[in-house]
């Protein structure tokens, strides 16, 4: 299976539920990757996984106060991290709203 050539990353917790814990998510993102991976292979999408992850850490919500009304401002989508949210569904939310 393509993106899953390495080995989970090493465990240093003591507890055995926090080692289930950390094994779980582990798991669960590798399952979502493969899931994402899948739906972009069926749209007929090329992608680079460095750049779908590089424009999902800088996508930002901030939160304004404009003369007494709260409004969320997010960031426009950079890369190919448009590519992952249209092959997951997930609509974006508008750049501007106000938080109700």
């Amino acid at each position: 299976m393509a993106g899953f050539d390495r080995p989970l990353t090493p465990i240093y917790h003591k507890r055995d539920e926090t080692i289930r814990g950390h094994v779980f998510c582990s798991f669960l993102a590798r399952r979502l990757r493969r899931a994402l991976e899948q739906r972009l292979a069926a749209q007929g999408q090329t992608w680079e996984w460095a750049e779908i992850l590089r424009g999902l850490d800088n996508f930002q919500e901030v939160e304004a106060v404009f003369q007494g009304k709260h409004f969320i401002l997010r960031s426009q989508v950079q890369g190919q991290a448009h590519k992952a949210f249209k092959a997951a569904g997930v609509a974006l939310p508008p750049t501007l709203r106000e938080k109700t």
